[in-house]
């Protein structure tokens, strides 16, 4: 029976990896995959889908303006959509996206919950809203504690302030515990 999953976690746990891993579950009983990502997300390239382990795969490049619905009918020939980063769609597509699971295939959804002042995303609502799974892909922070903070870093030091959005990795994000983020408790190793 076809859903709408939303597996979501902090920065660097590995949403990615487990994204291209159960597309190849999926592909490896036979399904056909469609492999999607948000227009926004343009830093491994604009059609690929990069893990930090090393595992990559083309993918599909979708904007805010394409309609999920007219492009499922455009390519009948999944069984099986996968999309990550997830928390860039727009809520109008989350709701294309329930549609589309209710009635025709299962869908899952790989994304942050939050940004980097602890704020949801609008798609991220929207499939905390919507979803019919929610399960959280769990990393740690370098205390111990779980990461589930996604601190944005510059020159050494936490930014509060900014534009919900700043494409970037390693070097301008670190999952944290709330408590270290909150405290400002961290080192930036080779800063």
């Amino acid at each position: 029976m076809p859903k709408l999953y939303f597996k979501y976690g902090a920065m660097n746990s590995s949403k990615s990896a487990n994204a291209l891993m159960v597309k190849f579950n999926y592909e490896e009983q036979g399904y056909r995959v469609a492999l999607l990502k948000p227009s926004v997300d343009n830093r491994d390239g604009a059609n690929l889908v990069k893990s930090r382990i090393g595992l990559e795969e083309r993918c599909y490049v979708i904007d805010s303006q394409v309609n999920l619905l007219d492009w499922f009918h455009q390519h009948p020939e999944y069984q099986v959509w996968i999309i990550d980063e997830a928390q860039f769609l727009t809520p109008e597509q989350v709701e294309q996206l329930k549609d589309l699971a209710v009635d025709q295939i299962p869908i899952l959804c790989f994304g942050l919950k939050t940004d980097f002042q602890t704020h949801l995303f609008p798609a991220s609502k929207r499939l905390f809203e919507l979803a019919d799974s929610l399960s959280e892909i769990k990393s740690v922070c370098r205390c111990g504690r779980k990461a589930e903070v996604n601190a944005r870093i510059r020159n050494g030091k936490i930014v509060r302030d900014g534009e919900q959005i700043l494409i970037g990795g390693n070097e301008s994000y670190l999952g944290m515990c709330y408590k270290c983020w909150r405290d400002e408790n961290f080192t930036v190793k080779n800063a």
